[in-house]
């Protein structure tokens, strides 16, 4: 059974009600007072409408264990919005948010069973209707960005890049051609682009299913038009070669000129920096604070979550 879709409309739980969330409507958060959204990360009326519907049913609701809520899932999604934008430590949680611990298991739970790449994914989807383009893509663009660790990282996931001289991890990306996530894998920084795209690429079909690592089950069949993906030059060699003859995919590498001089924009990868660009906007994700490599991928997850609800909140042009 499905962990999302809202269920149709019933009795509140509570006479006074100021949340429709589902811990309002059949938990117990009505017991607790509500908070006043002063936050620029806060979500608004407009944001709240468009992520509501894709909110996953709880297990207890579901009858697969478990005890109700008590903590409205508005404000959950507030405090984890927050963390990520602002970047601040769990534990320097604001008073008028929920315990930091709670907000932590909150995050925690999303994370293992896959909830937030659910609910990005079908964001994605709709972001891309609005876009006028069809939910699957055909190409897509991939790329790494290094960045340091904290000293919370250990070695087992960090490491040195020497191509840009840093000591901490990479972040492997695929998007489509408007800059939207497709998937994502943080790796140590020594993780070399080529082989971290032997991995993540079969995620994109069906064909490997045990290649993948984080979010396995929802990348399996999820892309089987995608057929041409660009990349740089750090993805020649062997991969090409292995896309085109093992997933029917022809990797196209893009690379600079060498009689241009100074910046210049590349052709369909500066879609790709733009997305990391989007991405440091987030203070959580200017550096690696994260013990866990899943961990940092569900941050960019939420990240992403966050633009997307933003942009689908505008009113249509």
């Amino acid at each position: 059974m499905s962990l999302f879709y809202a269920v149709a409309p019933v009795e509140f739980n509570s006479s006074d009600v100021s949340c429709d969330c589902f811990a309002h409507r059949f938990g117990n958060a009505a017991g607790h007072p509500c908070r006043t959204r002063a936050y620029g990360s806060d979500l608004t009326d407009e944001q709240w409408q468009v992520i509501r519907p894709l909110l996953p049913v709880p297990a207890w609701l579901e009858g697969r264990g478990g005890r109700p809520e008590e903590y409205c899932h508005r404000v959950m999604l507030d405090a984890v919005f927050y963390v990520v934008d602002n970047g601040i430590k769990w534990r320097n949680m604001p008073a008028d948010f929920p315990a930091w611990d709670r907000v932590y298991a909150f995050f925690r739970r999303w994370r293992e069973a896959g909830l937030i790449a659910e609910l990005h994914d079908r964001l994605r989807d709709r972001t891309r209707t609005r876009q006028g383009r069809d939910t699957e893509p055909t190409a897509a663009v991939v790329d790494s960005q290094s960045v340091k660790a904290d000293a919370v990282v250990g070695t087992a996931t960090r490491g040195y890049d020497a191509a840009k001289k840093i000591n901490g991890r990479r972040r492997h990306l695929v998007c489509d051609t408007s800059g939207l996530l497709l998937t994502i894998s943080v790796r140590a920084g020594d993780v070399t682009d080529r082989h971290a795209a032997t991995s993540m690429l079969p995620a994109l079909r069906d064909r490997f299913p045990r290649l993948t690592r984080v979010f396995a089950a929802a990348l399996r069949d999820r892309f089987p038009r995608l057929t041409r993906v660009f990349a740089d030059g750090g993805y020649t060699g062997t991969l090409i070669t292995f896309a085109r003859t093992v997933l029917d995919m022809t990797v196209t590498v893009i690379t600079r000129s060498r009689t241009t001089t100074g910046f210049t924009v590349l052709p369909r990868r500066w879609v790709v920096e733009r997305t990391f660009a989007w991405l440091m906007r987030s203070r959580r994700l200017t550096r690696d604070y994260e013990r866990r490599t899943d961990t940092a991928e569900a941050m960019i997850l939420w990240s992403m979550t966050q633009l997307m609800t933003r942009r689908l909140a505008r009113p249509s042009d």
